[in-house]
């Protein structure tokens, strides 16, 4: 549970205020079809966080666990620093795959734009740590939603009033104690 809670907690702070929220509220903005779309953003999520779990638990099989530790710690610091840069919605993003529908446009702009992203790249750093992959999965999946569904719903008056740099200061520190409990080997974190 520690693995699904974790992954949860930390994906949805970083998510808020990141590409893929913004996205959420500019594809709400154009379609106004609140269903189709979240239920597209839970699909991306799943395959793109899927395989980026199946990559954390790969890593975890080829690397020693001393490199692991070296490995996983370095890159949530990374991660950390990260967080503090504020994401910019590209205007193609938005404007790939039109023709497909709602769900369809969502589906591929949110998938692509998740490609690389600091939560996809969380997941492969909390995969690699936790036993449970699959866990992280479900966790950094359900801490998406846990951002973006309500930025499908209230859109750009709900962004207007939430302390972005508090937010993302607090990520940050998550991503850093992890870290830094990573490189110090501290048995609650290192396998």
């Amino acid at each position: 549970m520690e693995a699904l809670f974790t992954s949860m907690g930390v994906v949805a702070l970083a998510e808020i205020g990141d590409k893929t929220q913004l996205l959420a509220f500019v594809l709400a903005a154009r379609f106004k079809k609140p269903r189709p779309i979240i239920a597209a953003i839970l699909c991306a999520t799943l395959v793109n966080h899927g395989i980026a779990g199946a990559l954390g638990a790969w890593i975890t099989s080829m690397l020693t666990p001393d490199v692991l530790r070296w490995v996983v710690g370095i890159s949530l610091l990374g991660m950390a620093m990260w967080t503090m840069i504020p994401d910019k919605i590209e205007e193609e993003e938005t404007q790939v795959a039109k023709h497909l529908g709602v769900f369809g446009a969502t589906l591929v702009t949110f998938f692509l734009a998740e490609m690389g992203d600091k939560t996809q790249i969380a997941t492969v750093a909390m995969a690699a740590h936790f036993p449970n992959p699959v866990m992280v999965v479900i966790g950094t999946t359900l801490g998406m939603l846990v951002a973006d569904v309500p930025a499908v719903f209230v859109g750009d008056r709900f962004s207007k009033k939430i302390p972005m740099k508090l937010v993302h200061s607090i990520a940050a520190a998550m991503f850093a104690v992890m870290g830094v409990l990573a490189l110090l080997q501290v048995d609650t974190w290192i396998k």
